[in-house]
């Protein structure tokens, strides 16, 4: 949920009452990140609640990261998420949800342009993105067809030459 459902968003932040709340704290990549998860499901007479037909749960995910460059912790400011639901689950239910959906989305978007450079780009001229990001994405998976578990190391190994290639495109 962001900003752009002008009142309805408006009345979540101001109003939220957190019903059940958890605490998840995770490391790896240089970094501690401190997510705290809350619930709410009785938000009677909210201003806007009537136009999310099925509307049963509203989340709130605040996050802290504390980034470690050496002997230094950075800890930067929370950043407040919002979600709306048609789900009746409890907050655990819903932290691992959302935790599992960012998870799969950073690992591709970090896939696509670590590896293939799709944020640097300067594709922009009509369908032309689009048909690059399709042609990046059937290298993606014809590399891992193949059994590369290395995206990076499978895209310099099809540049040197045919051997990789013959074998992604079944030929010999």
């Amino acid at each position: 949920m962001k900003g752009n459902h002008g009142n309805f968003y408006a009345a979540i932040t101001a109003q939220f009452q957190s019903e059940s709340h958890i605490n998840c704290v995770e490391t790896g990549h240089g970094r501690v990140e401190r997510r705290s998860v809350s619930l709410w499901k009785t938000w009677d007479g909210l201003p806007g609640a009537e136009e999310w037909s099925g509307l049963r749960s509203i989340i709130r995910v605040k996050s802290y990261r504390h980034i470690l460059k050496g002997q230094y912790i950075l800890i930067k400011k929370p950043e407040i998420r919002y979600y709306i639901s048609s789900l009746d689950e409890t907050v655990e239910q819903f932290g691992r949800r959302i935790r599992d959906y960012w998870h799969v989305e950073n690992k591709v978007h970090h896939v696509r342009d670590v590896t293939q450079g799709e944020d640097g780009s300067r594709i922009r001229v009509s369908a032309l993105p689009v048909l690059f990001a399709t042609a990046r994405n059937l290298a993606l998976n014809l590399y891992r067809d193949a059994g590369e578990t290395n995206m990076a190391q499978a895209r310099r190994k099809a540049g040197y030459g045919l051997k990789l290639l013959k074998k992604l495109f079944r030929m010999k």
